[in-house]
């Protein structure tokens, strides 16, 4: 290997915040570049599930209140009479429109919002003429902007926690790995505005937080840590079972500490949860007259019915058939296990109770999504994971790097694929099911949409 090969293969190594930060550059100018030149027939770049948060932003700044139906007529373009949108002409016991997703993206997409509005209102002044409405494409691009600089935030918390467990070539290493192969990828960049992105960060301060004050025993310790599973679980609901790593700790230093001690941690943490979920527990208030529910209902929730081999295995968006680099991460819990055995088994813990929620969920394949996007949540581990065992095989980079490579080359040709099929180009390549389609059909893919385009 040259000299040249050689010092690129180790910039990671050399300078991984460089590395983290510049793939997070890249992203965005990819997501700004698609905004201009592929946009949505549409034009609006808040879809699906990231709607409905961005109304709560929406009405929160201009309206100064929490009904959104003036926002739904005006995204969706109602007139009253379409078919499947009859909720939002129906009114809560409070009055309002429901709303069925978490308050937190909208607010952690605040900043660059207000600043977009401050921007416009400032350029109002000077000749330009924007519509301040909080509508337009210049406010929803906040939301992809945002979620770009979170997942990006998210990695580089991640790979500061998986220093503090492994080396630091085996953490940076399994830090991309992770990052640029698993469904991770797919909302750091394509679908930025999903909750995804936001959860992808808040979990990630959460572990980094706990992993580097594993040494720390006093109650300021629990509460920032039952404040940062609070801000989590804002940012998907799900991720409130965080709350069962400071719950593990302290039954885990229970003989050790004593009863008062834990009493007392766990007090900590109850208050900080209260205080950082305390936004959603308003906004359910506000909406529903009550500050914990279920917005989807009972049947959402299939708690004796999980279907917890097909949403690892199953190629309706398994977590394992789609994003096999989990496989990998989840081997390595075992060597984390015997290097930090508290950790080893917070992280199995984690995941255990997450694949159970995950799989209860009705919707279980979590509907048009890339893999199974829900396991998002699970970054950290996962990187902990792939680190440990990075760090047990071989000290050598060319093992990272080539595993790196394979993963994220089999990864970012599914995305193509699937990508390519989304666009439009169903004759061309065939959706990710089956054994052609998930597993084979990705090879394929690159060289028929070049047939296509030539024979265009």
């Amino acid at each position: 290997m040259t000299g040249g090969a050689t010092r690129l293969i180790t910039l990671p190594e050399r300078h991984p915040a460089a590395t983290l930060f510049g793939i997070g550059a890249v992203f965005l100018l990819l997501y700004t570049a698609s905004l201009i030149w592929l946009p949505k027939a549409s034009g609006r770049i808040v879809i699906g599930d990231a709607t409905h948060h961005f109304v709560q932003l929406r009405s929160a700044v201009f309206d100064r209140d929490l009904h959104f139906r003036n926002e739904y007529v005006r995204l969706y373009g109602l007139r009253g009479d379409e078919p499947g949108v009859e909720w939002v002409y129906e009114s809560t016991a409070t009055g309002h429109v429901r709303n069925l997703m978490p308050v937190g993206p909208a607010l952690l997409w605040a900043p660059a919002y207000l600043l977009i509005s401050a921007l416009v209102w400032i350029g109002g002044f000077l000749g330009f003429t924007y519509p301040l409405d909080g509508y337009g494409r210049l406010f929803q691009a906040a939301a992809g902007i945002s979620g770009i600089v979170a997942a990006t935030a998210g990695s580089w918390l991640t790979y500061r926690g998986a220093l503090r467990l492994c080396d630091p070539r085996a953490a940076i290493w399994a830090t991309l790995t992770v990052w640029l192969s698993s469904s991770a990828v797919y909302y750091s960049v394509i679908s930025p505005t999903y909750s995804h992105a936001a959860s992808m960060f808040a979990v990630s301060a959460f572990w980094t937080a706990w992993v580097v004050s594993l040494d720390r025993r006093d109650w300021k310790k629990y509460a920032g840590l039952g404040l940062l599973a609070g801000i989590a679980g804002l940012m998907r609901w799900q991720d409130l079972v965080l709350v069962l790593v400071p719950a593990l700790e302290v039954a885990w230093r229970l003989r050790a500490d004593g009863a008062r001690a834990a009493m007392l941690r766990l007090a900590s943490t109850a208050i900080g949860i209260f205080v950082g979920f305390l936004p959603q527990m308003i906004v359910w208030k506000v909406l529903y007259g009550a500050p914990l529910t279920i917005p989807q209902g009972p049947s959402f929730m299939r708690w004796s019915e999980p279907a917890l081999l097909s949403l690892l295995f199953s190629d309706n968006h398994g977590l394992v058939s789609w994003t096999p680099i989990a496989a990998l991460s989840l081997a390595g819990l075992l060597w984390l296990y015997r290097r930090s055995a508290l950790v080893g088994v917070a992280a199995l813990l984690f995941f255990a109770v997450s694949w159970y929620v995950n799989a209860a969920v009705a919707d279980w394949w979590a509907g048009e999504a890339f893999g199974a996007r829900r396991f998002v949540s699970c970054f950290p581990i996962f990187v902990f994971g792939l680190a440990a065992l990075l760090d047990r095989a071989t000290a050598k980079t060319t093992v990272g790097a080539t595993i790196c490579c394979l993963f994220t080359l089999h990864t970012f040709l599914l995305l193509l694929q699937y990508q390519a099929f989304m666009r439009g180009l169903r004759q061309v390549v065939p959706y990710p099911s089956g054994l052609d389609g998930l597993f084979l059909a990705r090879f394929r893919a690159p060289f028929d949409l070049v047939h296509w385009w030539l024979s265009k």
